[in-house]
């Protein structure tokens, strides 16, 4: 609400929707049958904002140099690192889900099952800040939204079908055939029914006016970015 801070949003509707509101719609499915499911974010309930606290504590970010990373904390770009990266526990760094898409899923909870933020959050406090099992996308995008608006940086969720994952990052999907023209399975890139991951509103002067606005996040374990 103050128009000095990195994360000031002048429409006072998108406030009460990207900061305020915590109930909302994640998309899934494919392009051609999208499915709506209904998500709990909860951002303002009890204990909620001391877990949000304690993820921050717990990041590999503060363990390494706790000066450093508490000097930072007003920095939304930092901070929205900071949380993708303890949104998942893929990495083995404490964080909040760890994601499977294979296999059973019956020692744990299928990712289908959760349809809200606070009981995972919750469940991961209890746990001692154990991963819980398990997460897909649209579970690390959900819980993701919530922790980061409790702390004050609005955060919608952006659903995308038909998502190309381009593992090699040269811009297309790449499909491989030897001179008979059968199918080489030599590749890495794919093609996803859909995927899902956030965006967070702040200001950007390390790049200038022009990126000011929304800013992609992505909290679901993908492959390693910067180590």
């Amino acid at each position: 609400w103050f128009s000095g801070d990195a994360v000031y949003m002048a429409n006072e509707n998108e406030r009460q929707e990207y900061v305020l509101n915590e109930n909302g719609i994640i998309f899934v499915g494919n392009a051609k049958y999208i499915e709506a499911r209904g998500w709990y974010y909860g951002q303002f309930q009890d204990h909620l904002l001391n877990i949000c606290l304690t993820m921050l504590d717990l990041s590999l970010y503060y363990r390494q140099d706790a000066a450093m990373d508490v000097s930072r904390r007003g920095d939304p770009k930092y901070v929205g690192r900071v949380i993708s990266s303890m949104i998942n526990g893929n990495d083995n760094d404490n964080g909040v889900l760890l994601g499977k898409w294979q296999g059973s899923f019956h020692s744990h909870e299928n990712p289908s099952r959760w349809d809200g933020s606070v009981v995972i959050l919750q469940k991961w406090r209890q746990d001692n800040y154990k991963p819980v099992q398990y997460g897909q996308c649209w579970v690390f995008a959900g819980v993701m939204c919530t922790v980061l608006r409790c702390l004050g940086i609005p955060t919608r969720l952006v659903s995308n079908f038909n998502s190309a994952h381009d593992v090699d990052r040269n811009l297309s999907i790449d499909k491989y055939y030897d001179s008979s023209g059968k199918s080489l399975n030599i590749g890495k890139d794919s093609t996803w029914d859909y995927h899902v991951w956030n965006e967070s509103w702040f200001i950007r002067p390390d790049l200038g006016t022009a990126y000011n606005g929304w800013q992609v996040l992505d909290a679901t374990p993908q492959e390693q970015s910067k180590g």
